[in-house]
């Protein structure tokens, strides 16, 4: 058996980052951390920890942290039922899920499934922000217990439900349009006009000109790694990008975002992906995100 002490220990340094934050989280020394962290390798016979600025943790320390996830998890539940178990330091009581999700569902609709969760639960919510065609990843390695994604393929160990799809317009201010589109939209115009992509992983607007044209086209990009930067950029004539109807169908009442292509909308599905494990605190999480995303997604 592992003890809950070095397994915890082992989430701290990777949640926080170093030895020294994870040591005053805990309330220990860092030589005390660095020495558990020592003990837990030896005990598994495998490096857990990448040590730098930050730690990080290796494909063995992510399953040892995804684990003290379930078991932390799991003395949840057990003090909420048997009160007497409850620590002094209310401080103690506090669980974390940790979830991956994209950042447009983060600004339109998962703030509400946060509310719904909230309002039952003590636990706490650690989310971490990525392409919804790379959440998985951080599922499969183990850093998370839960994510939305575009994958409907479930990670091993994990169940998979569908929770609907995510509209996306190509929008631009119309003096944008006016001064980058005026001859049409096309593999030239397209070419030379700015897009926003809000990282290196997003391919929306790539999927969405590979849609129209039936080729590819090399698209100057500013990067911005903000969904609400990304609508400003937008309406402030920066470039043309990929918004979710939902950040910007007022946008387009008014006219001040208009379509590249009317009506050629492209829809993302998207799936919630959650450890295959019986822990009511994760099953609520469930039904509070299903509900959400039944309420806001196509």
């Amino acid at each position: 058996m592992l003890e809950s002490t070095l397994l915890a220990t082992v989430a701290a340094v990777v949640r926080e980052g170093s030895f020294e934050r994870a040591a005053r989280v805990l309330h220990i020394t860092p030589s005390a951390v660095s020495q558990r962290i020592r003990q837990m390798e030896e005990r598994v016979g495998a490096v857990l920890i990448v040590r730098g600025q930050p730690c990080t943790a290796t494909e063995a320390g992510a399953r040892i942290c995804r684990h003290a996830d379930s078991v932390a998890m799991l003395e949840h539940d057990l003090r909420r039922d048997l009160p007497a178990l409850a620590p002094e330091d209310a401080q103690a009581e506090h669980t974390t899920i940790r979830i991956a999700i994209n950042a447009d569902s983060l600004s339109t609709w998962f703030v509400t499934a946060m509310r719904d969760f909230c309002a039952q639960s003590r636990v706490l919510l650690d989310v971490a922000v990525d392409d919804q065609d790379q959440t998985n990843e951080w599922l499969r390695r183990g850093h998370v217990l839960a994510a939305v994604t575009s994958h409907a393929k479930a990670v091993q160990g994990c169940k998979v439900r569908k929770l609907g799809t995510l509209r996306y317009c190509a929008t631009a201010s119309p003096a944008f349009m006016q001064q980058h589109f005026a001859g049409g939209v096309n593999a030239d115009t397209l070419a030379r006009a700015p897009s926003i992509v809000f990282d290196r992983n997003d391919r929306l607007q790539e999927r969405w000109v590979r849609r129209q044209l039936r080729r590819d086209v090399m698209l100057p990009a500013h990067r911005l790694p903000s969904s609400q930067a990304f609508v400003d950029a937008a309406l402030a004539d920066v470039g043309w990008g990929m918004n979710p109807l939902l950040s910007v169908q007022d946008h387009m009442d008014k006219r001040r975002l208009v379509e590249l292509v009317p009506g050629r909308a492209l829809d993302v599905p998207l799936y919630w992906q959650v450890a295959q494990q019986p822990l009511p605190e994760l099953e609520r999480l469930t039904r509070s995100v299903v509900a959400a995303a039944g309420q806001a997604l196509l």
